[in-house]
This record gives C-alpha cells, sequence and structure tokens, in this order.
C-alpha cells in the first residue's frame, strides 16, 4: 500500500504523524511510504533519516494523494478538498466541532478513521491515551504561566510558600487528561480538587492520590463551590465522538476571581466553559469576563517533539493493520478499531458524531 505523510499546516503544529523508526517498520513490510517535503523538520527529523528509513521524499500533494494519508491534526479545508473516494484518512478528527470539515469530507467521499474515537477491548481509547497525558501535564504548566501578572493572571504562585497559601486547582473530569493533571498540579503542592462523575473514579482517584487531592462528586453545587474560589480550573472532559458537554457559564464565570486562569483542554470537542473559543500558539489565550482563557485547540503540539514520539509508538500498530489487511478485515478482526470510522463514501458512520452535527447515521456499506 502507498502511505502518505504530509506536512501539517496548522498554526504551529510541529509534530508528525509517523517516526523514522515507524517508517522503517513499514517499509519492511512491503509498503511505500511518502513523507512531504520537511515533514519532520520541526521535531528534528530530516528528510535524509526519513529516506534512509525507506521513505520517499514528496510534495504535499503527493503525500495527500496516497492510498492512506496518515496525519496528526484534522485536515483543513484545501486538504480535504484533495481527498477522494477509495482513499483512507487516519488522524485526529475531532467532527463535532468541525461541521464545515465533515461536510467537506462526506463531500470527498473518503474514508475518515479518527484516532481519538478508536477504542481498545476494555472500552479505553489507546490513541487518545498519550496526547492527553501530554495535554494533562501541560495544562498545569500553562496555568501556571497564564497566572502570573504579566501575563493578565491575578498573581499566584501554585505551590505557594512558607506563610502563604497555595494556588487551588480544580480539574473537571477524572480520565487520562484529568488525572495526569492533577499529578502535576501536587508534585507542584497546589491545593487540588478533582471533580468526576463516576463513582468507581472518584474511588480510584481516592485511592491514587491518598489524601494529596480532594476528589467530589462533580454535582452542580460541588462544581459552583470550588470554581468560585479556584485560581486554576482545567476542563479535562470527555464524551467520545461527541461535543465536550458545557460545564461552567457565563453566571458562574462572573462570581471567580478576577485574573484566575481557565485551561480548555476539550476545546477539540467544542470546548467546556461557555466562553470557550479557539486560540493557537501564537496568541494562546484572552480574557473575558475577567478571566484569563487558554484554548490552545494542538495543546501537544507546543512539545512536539515528545508528543511525536507518543503517537507514533500507537498509532503504528494500527496503521500497520490497515495497510496489511484493509480497512474492512482490519475492522472485522479487532471491533474496537472499527469505533474509530467517522465517515464512509459521504456517510457518516459514528453514532455520536453524527448525532453532535444533527445528521443521520449509517453504517458503512
Amino acid at each position: 500500500m502507498e502511505i502518505g505523510i504530509p506536512k501539517e499546516t496548522k498554526t504551529h503544529e510541529y509534530r508528525i504523524s509517523l517516526t523514522p523508526a515507524g517508517v522503517v517498520e513499514l517499509c519492511n513490510l512491503g509498503h511505500r511510504v511518502y513523507v512531504a517535503t520537511q515533514a519532520g523538520e520541526g521535531v528534528g527529523f530530516s528528510d535524509q533519516q526519513y529516506r534512509d528509513a525507506g521513505a520517499r521524499i514528496v510534495d504535499q500533494a503527493q503525500a495527500l494523494g496516497a492510498d492512506m494519508v496518515v496525519k496528526v491534526k484534522e485536515p483543513s479545508l484545501s486538504e480535504a478538498a484533495q481527498l477522494q473516494a477509495g482513499q483512507l484518512l487516519f488522524t485526529y478528527l475531532h467532527l463535532a466541532a468541525e461541521p464545515a470539515l465533515a461536510r467537506a469530507l462526506l463531500k470527498s467521499k473518503v474514508t475518515a478513521i479518527g484516532y481519538e474515537t478508536v477504542e481498545d477491548a476494555q472500552g479505553r481509547l489507546p490513541l487518545l491515551a498519550p496526547m492527553s497525558e501530554v495535554a494533562g501535564r501541560l495544562s498545569v504548566q500553562v496555568g501556571a504561566h497564564a497566572l502570573q501578572k504579566a501575563s493578565g493572571g491575578r498573581g499566584t504562585l501554585l505551590g505557594g510558600v512558607p506563610g502563604v497559601a497555595p494556588g487551588k486547582v480544580v480539574i473537571l473530569g477524572g480520565g487520562m487528561a484529568g488525572v495526569n493533571a492533577a499529578r502535576m498540579a501536587v508534585g507542584l503542592q497546589a491545593d487540588v480538587t478533582i471533580l468526576d462523575i463516576s463513582v468507581d473514579r472518584l474511588r480510584e482517584l481516592s485511592a491514587e492520590f491518598a489524601g494529596r487531592a480532594t476528589v467530589l462528586m462533580a454535582s452542580k453545587d460541588n462544581l459552583c463551590s470550588v470554581v468560585r474560589s479556584a485560581d486554576l480550573v482545567i476542563g479535562a472532559v470527555l464524551v467520545p465522538g461527541a461535543r465536550a458537554p458545557c460545564l461552567l457559564d457565563r453566571p458562574l464565570l462572573r462570581q471567580m476571581h478576577r485574573g484566575a486562569v481557565l485551561v480548555d483542554i476539550a476545546i477539540d470537542q467544542g470546548g467546556c466553559f461557555a466562553t470557550s473559543r479557539p486560540t493557537t500558539h501564537d496568541a494562546p489565550t484572552f480574557i473575558e469576563e475577567g478571566i484569563v482563557h487558554y484554548c490552545v485547540t494542538n495543546m501537544p503540539g507546543a512539545v512536539a517533539r515528545t508528543a511525536t514520539e507518543a503517537l507514533s509508538n500507537v498509532t503504528l500498530p494500527y496503521v500497520q493493520m490497515l495497510a496489511e489487511h484493509g480497512w474492512r478485515q482490519a475492522f472485522r478482526q479487532d471491533p474496537g478499531f472499527a469505533r474509530g470510522l467517522n465517515t464512509h463514501n459521504g456517510r457518516v458512520c459514528h453514532a455520536k458524531v453524527a448525532a453532535a452535527l444533527g445528521v443521520e447515521h449509517q453504517l458503512a456499506a
């Protein structure tokens, strides 16, 4: 099979979908890998390294014309227009928050598989997990910076100092991103509270943090109580394939400290704060209702080398499966993989994506 690796075009997106080591594995299986010129330069992988791995260096259009296109972020509208029926697109899609892109992919009739909706045998999200780990850990780092007075924040040091209380960090969601955010915040000696809707998950979090973080049921009363006094609120909620639920409305934001910070990890899925809107690494924050918002849609791109290696580690076996067996046979072998199918031949094939977009859900023909 021909496998294309385009250069990412999103603002300050330096990641590449596969490392040279991953390309070696595919070429050893007899597949032809086409890497767009300088696609890996942003993370220190040269064109020569990809040549040495067995890839052919091509222009962007050729990479996008391969049998299977493997990306990191969702294609731009112009890239989507270059795709066509019979091609496979394997990348993060987040179509619930991108109706224009969804329409473009339906028009192209490409078979699009979203990393974020692939499941394993336990119902976990193995291709989302490494970027959730990165985003969760990074959320505390960027939140601490945004809290600095020069960044528009209220001037709070998360760890405090002797005689001064630490900053209060509230984490909405105890999944992969949330727990990694909590580990970082606890490590900084902040006052950490985690909210989740699952009693079983709350028990697990309580056991892990053993008193170093407060664990609460995500009721409306609890949420309002802790958010009002928070210095940093991290939105880490996820409903796979669906638009993120809105957890903080404007009236609640108006009750927060001026200069408090919101970091919306869920912005890829539409965001979980009423005032969230997508930002870029060029201009990562804005202030609304007196609150600093960080809503970068490709957070892990800030630590592109780490993120590239983590992503390539988990996606490579799935790319191999698609290349060796084709998507239909791969899905028969792995039903969880099949749940990654978002569009095919002009149809939306994922129920929650379809519901978010307000279109009919249809099975792949």
